[in-house]
């Protein structure tokens, strides 16, 4: 309950900060994050190593150690993740509050944050803290208990059409389906410049 701890009981809880200070938090929250997935590529960088170590040794006891290192990465890399996750939701909510304090600034209703519940925060900790719930599944729940929906701007939603289809591009090439990478690279350019150019209903 750390964050929920975070966004009630601080001296200044997050429903209360300026969208200044809000930035400020927010720019916290993605430092720690991409220190955090720099760590998780350097894990996944060295696994891969130690893979194609192990690949090639013939003598079985260095192989097992290998292995265990192997397993030791994993274990390390999982945890990181799990990290990761809660840090990208964390960084998604106070995004949203950001936005929030923004659109009741312009409307004239400083005090609209104030209008999220002690419930919802409840229920905002309780999606950050489960690692079931991955950074997406998140970002359409919180835009939920917010209310935001399509009063978002685009520009600052978590993932639009364009950016899912890159997605689906490296989903393919996972699979096999595209094997070149240029090929990929191409239909993956192509399909967001067509996005941008074809306004979204």
């Amino acid at each position: 309950m750390a964050f929920l701890e975070w966004l009630t009981k601080r001296k200044k809880p997050l429903s209360q900060m300026t969208r200044a200070e809000l930035r400020r938090q927010e720019l916290l929250l993605e430092k720690d994050r991409n220190q955090l997935l720099r760590k998780v590529e350097k894990i996944a960088a060295d696994k891969q190593k130690l893979f194609d170590r192990g690949s090639t040794e013939k003598t079985p006891e260095l192989r097992r150690v290998l292995a265990q290192e192997f397993e030791m990465r994993t274990t390390e890399q999982l945890m990181l993740a799990r990290q990761l996750n809660i840090r990208s939701k964390e960084m998604l909510t106070v995004s949203r509050l950001r936005m929030l304090r923004e659109n009741a600034d312009r409307a004239g209703q400083s005090n609209k944050l104030g209008l999220v519940s002690e419930t919802d925060l409840l229920r905002i900790s309780n999606l950050i803290e489960s690692d079931s719930v991955r950074a997406e599944i998140y970002h359409e729940r919180l835009d939920e208990i917010l209310s935001i929906g399509a009063g978002v701007d685009e520009g600052a939603d978590g993932m639009t059409s364009a950016g899912q289809s890159v997605l689906n591009v490296w989903d393919k090439m996972d699979t096999g389906v595209i094997v070149d990478a240029t090929e990929g690279f191409d239909e993956a350019d192509r399909t967001v410049r067509e996005r941008h150019a074809t306004p979204e209903g």
